[in-house]
């Protein structure tokens, strides 16, 4: 399940009010999120909660859900 910290953080990269994303939503099905965006939805993200991921992480990012894991994932560290 998508935490609401990281909906809000991916919402205001991309200057979206609202839009609702669950663990299966792509890049691709939420409007302005493309290629450029996504590198700031990224930036976004890292700052927001302190942490780093390497390149190749990013790229086997697929879905929120997989984004919401990666975080997790760093968080406990």
């Amino acid at each position: 399940m998508i935490s609401e910290d990281l909906k809000q953080v991916i919402l205001r990269a991309l200057k979206l009010d609202e839009w609702d994303l669950s663990d299966a939503t792509l890049a691709g099905e939420v409007p302005g999120w493309d290629s450029l965006s996504h590198i700031n939805v990224i930036v976004a993200v890292e700052k927001h909660f302190g942490i780093h991921f390497s390149s190749v992480e990013v790229i086997r990012l697929r879905n929120v859900g997989d984004l919401q894991r990666l975080v997790d994932s760093k968080r406990v560290h």
